[in-house]
């Protein structure tokens, strides 16, 4: 029976028992620190006395160079950098400002033959080799990652999980061809540059460790020459081309998207500021007579597309009076196989050997810890499997794919480790579809 006298005090209980281990075990843990300048921010180079102190810090630095740089992605057609970092120890960091320029042979002396560290290398290698920087050494922390199986190799994630710091990515798509440059945007693409040094170091020794080294050198040194891919009839990617319909329509598409990059080009704009896919493609399902057919598509008043209305109903009009023999198809013409799902009607010895190669290339990348399409690039797989050599006889066979995979672009190490499965693959389709021929004889049915 509880007593009726006053109780001292007691201390306020928690609402909650106490968290078990297990639970406490499960809380998350603390973000890392974010990462900052070690050096302050420096100022912006944009003159050319600026730009010949740099240069001679940078040439009296060591070890590689820490390179990226930022282009306007979204806000202009063209796909030039609008600041280019720099990091090299005993140099510091440097922001260069490459417009006010005209190229910049001087960064490029002073850097000389010194190795580049860039992480996603294919994304700065063309706007760099513009302002006349290209180098005679690399090393892709990114392409690097993926030789050694990370699972994501975003800049951020790694910085995070082998450095232990944060690395914020707010500003990665801001305009960078806005003058004057914001100090916060300043400060993230200086940070870009801060760790690469530190990082590329750790991740050599990884591939060095992993027996990766050789083939990572083979795929920098491949990068070197890289050239953005020149896609031919480029309007099929247009948005929602799916739905046109009638080659007509197709037609009404190419003109239309052929127009809005002439106009993104003169004005160094985006495309899609000029004109959106969707008004593109409701255009070529609706084809308007004229102008006030046209402003009444959805897209086409305002964002400055009004303006231009007469060019683009001259377009149609063009497309309209054009003869069917001279209208895009459906499918565009390639000197490349099908596509795969095609493979089986058009050729089932052809898909037999692609789905072997694929289930063994698959394997083999998951033994090397690594992701399929850095073994080898899936188009050159198919490619060599819907046309293999002629020959049959094992060793010619081999020697044959090995020479059709260097010409295609596979390095040394992806040739060394693909070609066998090439060869199996075909040799063992080859061999099944005659067992099943031997089965099931032409006319036995009729007998």
């Amino acid at each position: 029976m509880p007593s009726d006298q006053p109780q001292p005090d007691q201390p306020d209980q928690p609402d909650q028992q106490p968290q078990s281990q297990s639970e406490e075990q499960e809380q998350p843990a603390p973000p890392a620190p974010l990462l900052t300048l070690r050096d302050g921010l420096p100022p912006v180079v944009d003159t050319p006395e600026a730009l010949a102190a740099t240069c001679e810090a940078v040439a009296a630095g060591t070890g590689p160079v820490a390179i990226d740089a930022e282009r306007a992605s979204g806000y202009r057609y063209s796909n030039r950098a609008y600041l280019i970092q720099l990091r090299r120890e005993g140099a510091g960091t440097h922001l260069v400002d490459p417009v006010p320029f005209d190229g910049l042979a001087p960064l490029q002396e002073a850097i000389g033959e010194s190795e580049w560290i860039l992480h996603a290398a294919t994304q700065d290698l063309p706007c760099l080799r513009a302002e006349g920087l290209a180098p005679h050494a690399l090393f892709d922390t990114e392409l690097a990652g993926r030789l050694l199986g990370y699972p994501r190799v975003g800049l951020a994630t790694l910085v995070e999980e082998l450095l232990g710091k944060r690395l914020k990515k707010e500003h990665s798509a801001v305009d960078w061809s806005q003058r004057p440059l914001p100090k916060p945007w300043l400060e993230y693409a200086a940070l870009d540059v801060e760790v690469l040094v530190e990082l590329r170091d750790l991740i050599a020794a990884e591939l060095v460790a992993t027996g990766k080294d050789a083939w990572a050198q083979q795929e920098f040194d491949a990068l070197r020459s890289f050239e953005p891919a020149q896609r031919e009839d480029a309007w099929r990617r247009t948005s929602g081309l799916h739905k046109v319909r009638g080659r007509r329509g197709l037609g009404a598409v190419r003109a239309l998207w052929e127009l809005r990059d002439s106009i993104a080009e003169q004005r160094d704009v985006t495309p899609g500021r000029v004109l959106p896919d969707k008004a593109i493609t409701a255009a070529a399902s609706a084809m308007p007579a004229d102008r006030a057919a046209l402003l009444g598509v959805q897209g086409f008043r305002g964002r400055g597309a009004e303006r231009y209305a007469a060019r683009w109903v001259a377009a149609l009009q063009e497309v309209g009076a054009l003869p069917e023999e001279e209208l895009p198809t459906r499918s565009p013409r390639g000197d490349g196989p099908p596509v795969p799902r095609a493979w089986a009607e058009r050729d089932p010895v052809a898909a037999d050997r692609l789905k072997r190669a694929r289930e063994a290339m698959t394997a083999l990348a998951e033994d090397l810890g690594m992701p399929v399409e850095n073994l080898l690039t899936p188009d050159y797989l198919r490619r060599v499997l819907w046309t293999p050599p002629r020959t049959r006889e094992p060793e010619a066979l081999a020697a044959a794919v090995a020479e059709r995979l260097t010409e295609l672009g596979a390095r040394p190490w992806q040739v060394e480790r693909a070609a066998p499965i090439v060869v199996t693959a075909v040799l063992e389709a080859d061999a099944a579809a005659e067992a099943a021929a031997a089965e099931d004889p032409p006319g036995a049915d009729e007998a």
